[in-house]
């Protein structure tokens, strides 16, 4: 670098330094010259980022990896299931499987139905009277999320789904969720029981949640499977209901 820059206080370098995208630092910055590495890979950077763009956590851990990471992590921090309710039809949803008359996609609250607990859903899944389920895998490289940071970092995922009934019909509910290697061995997995909702139930929307960590280097992709049925076999969409799906990747 430019000599002038050589003399800079090392406070105030940080200072300029963080005003560059996490992604010139790390690819670019970092190669100028030894001090640039230095600091690239220090935790006083990476801590003033986090500050300067309100990303602050619990984690008070002065390791410069850490912090790195949960700037990263932070920052890409998204629901990576795509189309979670139903607002793109049955796009991005695979493995399809409609059982009775399939699934269908109907406006909240819907017939006998609740309004969503909060802001911005509109729409949700239906199932019929035979089994019905769909499915998305996430390509955890392809949405950002690198090798060496899911082996060694191995951040959080967290899964979580809504589900509810109509107030005059029972209906059934299953989550299924598998982490995937490379080669699509199940390296981590969550399956609820069957979840049955009787007859006469409130028809409230039911959060799950399931969070994964610890599950080991390798994890490449993420497989998100839910569905359900009725349980009084009549024609149409009497089901249980699903949306807002998600799955995210945690600092």
């Amino acid at each position: 670098p430019d000599p002038r820059m050589e003399s800079l206080p090392e406070a105030v370098l940080i200072r300029i330094l963080a005003s560059i995208p996490a992604v010139d630092l790390v690819l670019a910055c970092r190669l100028v010259c030894c001090q640039w590495k230095n600091l690239v890979d220090g935790a006083a950077l990476w801590i003033l980022k986090c500050q300067q763009e309100g990303l602050t956590g619990t984690e008070s851990e002065e390791n410069a990896e850490n912090w790195q990471n949960f700037y990263f992590l932070s920052k890409k921090r998204r629901n990576l299931i795509k189309n979670p309710c139903g607002e793109e039809d049955l796009q991005h949803w695979g493995d399809v499987h409609n059982g009775g008359d399939g699934w269908k996609i109907e406006e909240l609250p819907g017939d006998f139905g609740k309004e969503f607990p909060s802001e911005g859903v509109h729409k949700y899944f239906v199932t019929s009277y035979e089994w019905c389920r769909k499915s998305q895998v996430i390509d955890l490289r392809a949405e950002g999320y690198w090798e060496e940071l899911m082996d060694t970092t191995q951040p959080k995922v967290v899964v979580k789904d809504w589900y509810a009934g109509r107030s005059d019909a029972g209906c059934l509910y299953e989550l299924y969720v598998k982490l995937l290697s490379e080669n699509e061995d199940v390296l981590a997995e969550y399956k609820t029981e069957t979840i049955a909702i009787p007859q006469d139930n409130d028809a409230n929307w039911t959060e799950i949640s399931h969070t994964f960590s610890n599950y080991g280097p390798g994890v490449r992709f993420v497989c998100f499977e839910h569905g359900g049925q009725d349980t009084l076999f009549w024609k149409g969409w009497y089901g249980v209901r699903v949306t807002n799906s998600s799955v995210t990747v945690e600092p």
